[in-house]
């Protein structure tokens, strides 16, 4: 069976879904793999990297498992072949007009952020390797726009004080950018709502902030915050904004909007020349003034917007990528073959939709089509 791997679309994208080690790994498993022209050109990969291990170039690839980083447009839907199978990031709800034209398809449609959060699909977990750039890109913003130095400096000239970082949000992305932070010298402290964060972030290098409200949820998740208890999180945190010289938000919500953190007043009560890095700009970020892509500067205090803080770093982002597909793919078929186990959690749970039936039941919603659960077989002993 054949794997076609596409150049992204996205403006400003430098990923790809596959690495040409990748497809060597594919290729030697009894895949047929075809690349789109220049898939990899902004990763560093050449065309003849990808053949010199076993690839085909083509200008308009096909086949019956088709790779992507970010969803298709609908033109580049129409292209795909019918009852094929579809990866990507798609986040299924912010894409419906995407899902339905691939589900009209009879298109076997996978969307990474869909993924069970368990144990056995770390090495497939795709939101954490990318979120791991997107915390490093953040605390290297930091320093990149902050008009002063990170670390402790003592020269014949005076002496420079550390800069003092805030990270709020301590998951995957949050502990990259303590961590990154702190390796620049900068004092770090760090805050949020689960209480079991407080470990991380103090095994990263942060000081963990404590403000009397914890969201704590079952597997060590964060459930949402009453109207009540948000505005006793913004009250608390509004001495902590203002004590710090740069503030990284990270609180990104796979599919839906970006959760408020800073709200105007708070990036009011920082000082000159403060700054504010927002990694969630894409998902209508976390600071009430941020604008996903561009710098706005607010009495004194720049806001940050990142806009897919991964791409900065394409090639270090594609390798973790490709990696986290061969893994998730394993689970799909093998020796060349297509082959799901629909018994497996992990394939049901990264499973938008198959054979023109919607099987996420948010999406199924969203759409207003009937949800067709799958439902894994029972097998007799023999």
């Amino acid at each position: 069976m054949k794997i076609a791997l596409f150049r992204e679309s996205r403006t400003g994208e430098t990923r790809v879904a596959l690495t040409p080690d990748a497809v060597k790994s594919l290729v030697g498993d009894g895949w047929e793999v075809v690349v789109q022209r220049g898939a990899g050109a902004r990763s560093h990969f050449t065309d003849e990297a990808y053949q010199a291990v076993g690839a085909t170039i083509a200008d308009s690839p096909a086949g019956e498992v088709n790779l992507r980083v970010n969803p298709p447009t609908l033109d580049e839907v129409k292209a795909l072949p019918e009852g094929s199978l579809h990866l990507s990031f798609l986040s299924p709800l912010l894409a419906q007009d995407i899902v339905k034209a691939l589900n009209d398809r009879r298109i076997t449609v996978l969307s990474f952020d869909l993924l069970p959060r368990i144990s056995r699909a770390q090495y497939m977990d795709a939101l954490s390797s990318q979120a791991t750039v997107s915390g490093y890109r953040a605390a290297l913003a930091g320093a990149s726009h902050f008009d002063r130095f990170f670390p402790l400096l003592t020269t014949a000239a005076g002496t420079i004080r550390p800069a003092k970082v805030l990270v709020m949000g301590v998951g995957v992305a949050g502990l990259q950018a303590i961590a990154t932070a702190k390796r620049l010298g900068a004092k770090v402290r760090a805050y949020d709502v689960r209480s079991a964060a407080k470990e991380e972030a103090e095994s990263a290098g942060a000081v963990f902030v404590k403000l009397g409200v914890t969201a704590d949820a079952a597997g060590g998740y964060a459930r949402e915050l009453t109207d009540e208890e948000r505005a006793q999180q913004q009250a608390a945190l509004l001495g902590e904004v203002a004590s710090a010289d740069i503030v990284i938000t990270t609180a990104a919500v796979p599919g839906r909007k970006s959760p408020i953190l800073l709200t105007t007043a708070m990036v009011e009560a920082m000082g000159e020349g403060s700054l504010v890095i927002d990694m969630a700009a894409d998902g209508g970020g976390n600071c009430e003034l941020t604008k996903a892509g561009e710098v706005v500067e607010h009495q004194g205090v720049r806001v940050v917007g990142l806009s897919n803080p991964p791409s900065e770093m394409g090639a270090s982002a594609s390798f973790m990528y490709a990696n986290n597909v061969l893994k998730l793919l394993a689970l799909f078929g093998s020796k060349g073959q297509l082959s799901p186990d629909w018994n497996d959690e992990v394939v049901i749970g990264v499973t938008v939709a198959r054979d023109g039936k919607v099987n996420h039941a948010p999406t199924a919603e969203a759409l207003g089509v009937e949800h067709v659960a799958i439902t894994p077989e029972v097998k007799e002993n023999a």
